[in-house]
């Protein structure tokens, strides 16, 4: 054996022990605080240590309790951000992966794992009605929106030889981080990304829409791209899907659909997606409403040839050497990335073990929960709603700051400070939103654990913390 071997047996003591772990923790999440009760300084002094020359063996086991006592653990009352709540379904399939440490490039290097990813993203996009779009599983939505626009780029002005003059990318106000980024980084310049307004409900204006490309056309510019959501990041919001379509392609612009967070609930409420299928590439995160653990992005697109324009450029090492149309494919020819894990087999696994109708019923859980959310609010006279609720986002806020006038810049940092409190207390976990230049408690429902009595803890919490804030 060499030195990094281990015996059947060892290896079989060893995984035991760490499923025991795990199962301690999912057992005693329920009292487990939202977030850990430590520091900065402090997680430093446990983990900023040596790396050991000779080996610790079993002993090393010690620090993964340091591990789960300082992570935030996957709690039924964390509302924050929009992450999934990791089904343990999907864990025990990430540990088979990362055994059989498949590299996910190209059929011959992972028969099984290339073919299970191309069944499940093709399953996945049929499921919410973008039937025929193949795709491939990403990192996330950031790097799925990177590459839909790297297509988009490549299809409506070719750069990857000349680099790109004279083109454009339009969204809405409301749109995702990652858009702009990925505009930059490709090299279009956010200054040519058109951020167009949007309506009272937070949806992209789609009359200002037309303008700005029409103008655009005019000046003599290119429209790449029109960039879509399908949930955005703050409220939820859903744009106008099919009316965005229509626009993008009459100008010759590719339609993008950054559906990350939201795009999956159309398995749920397929009302709400009404033009999605008509998007030349669709971001989505099965790591989000698919509770599956981090990382599970995926893009979706029509065209794969498309996706190799964009990205095929491969060196005669990893060339092909097959002709046939299942043996020959390799994904890199439509993808970023070269080296990739196998993210399928948690998804597949999980998505067998459970059944798409369990997954159905419990987005429906998390957009009744954020129903339930709002009425709570609107009977509560101490705070209001900031946004409308259109899937699992709900954002509100603390009315009045005692004994002080409702000035925005008062209630902002009054806001602020019970949000730094509810979070202090342990109890749930909400994040915040900028509505309007609005500081706005915001909680999201993705989670698989969450019950009723636990929605009802934020009113609660927020009232509790309003209250410590103002006494002291």
């Amino acid at each position: 054996m060499t030195p990094l071997d281990l015996a059947p047996e060892e290896f079989r003591r060893l995984a035991q022990r760490v499923v025991d772990l795990a199962t301690q923790f999912l057992e005693t999440l329920d009292s487990r605080p939202t977030f850990p009760n430590t520091s900065g300084s402090t997680v430093e002094q446990i983990f900023d240590q040596s790396i050991p020359e000779k080996g610790l063996g079993e002993q090393a086991l010690a620090g993964l309790g340091d591990v789960l006592n300082t992570s935030r653990p996957p709690s039924p009352r964390f509302y924050g951000y929009v992450l999934g709540s990791g089904d343990p379904v999907a864990a025990i399939a990430d540990l088979l992966a990362s055994v059989l440490n498949q590299n996910v490039t190209a059929w011959r290097s992972g028969p099984a794992a290339v073919t299970i990813e191309r069944t499940v993203v093709g399953g996945l996009a049929d499921a919410i009605g973008c039937r025929g779009f193949s795709g491939s599983l990403t990192s996330g939505g950031s790097a799925a929106n990177l590459m839909g626009l790297a297509m988009a780029r490549e299809s409506k002005a070719p750069a990857n030889e000349r680099g790109v003059h004279g083109g454009a990318v339009y969204s809405s106000e409301e749109v995702h981080m990652s858009i702009p980024k990925s505009v930059g980084l490709l090299g279009i310049g956010r200054a040519n990304l058109r951020l167009i307004s949007c309506d009272e409900a937070f949806r992209m204006n789609t009359d200002e829409l037309d303008r700005a490309i029409q103008d655009d056309l005019r000046a003599g510019k290119t429209p790449i791209a029109v960039v879509a959501s399908a949930g955005t990041v703050n409220t939820g919001t859903v744009d106008p899907l099919r009316s965005i379509a229509e626009i993008a392609h009459r100008h010759g612009a590719w339609f993008h659909v950054d559906g990350a967070y939201g795009a999956l609930a159309a398995l749920a409420v397929p009302e709400k997606f009404a033009g999605l299928e008509k998007a030349d590439s669709l971001s989505l995160d099965p790591h989000k409403w698919l509770y599956q653990p981090l990382d599970c992005g995926c893009l979706l697109f029509r065209d794969p040839a498309a996706a190799q324009r964009a990205f095929s450029h491969s060196g005669d090492y990893a060339r092909a050497l097959s002709s046939d149309p299942v043996e020959g494919f390799a994904f890199f020819e439509e993808s970023i990335e070269l080296s990739r894990r196998f993210r399928a087999l948690k998804l597949w696994f999980s998505l067998r073990y459970h059944g798409l109708g369990s997954f159905r019923e419990a987005i429906r859980r998390d957009l009744d929960h954020a129903k339930r959310l709002a009425d709570l609010v609107r009977k509560q006279p101490s705070l209001e709603l900031l946004a409308p609720v259109e899937l699992s986002a709900v954002c509100f806020r603390a009315r009045q700051v005692p004994g002080k006038s409702s000035a925005a810049a008062n209630l902002n940092r009054w806001n602020a400070a019970i949000l730094q409190r509810v979070i202090q207390r342990g109890r749930v976990y909400i994040s915040n939103a900028s509505i309007h230049g609005n500081f706005a408690l915001r909680a999201c429902f993705v989670n698989h654990r969450t019950s009723d009595a636990d929605v009802d803890a934020i009113v609660d919490e927020v009232l509790t913390a309003a209250k410590d804030v103002g006494d002291s």
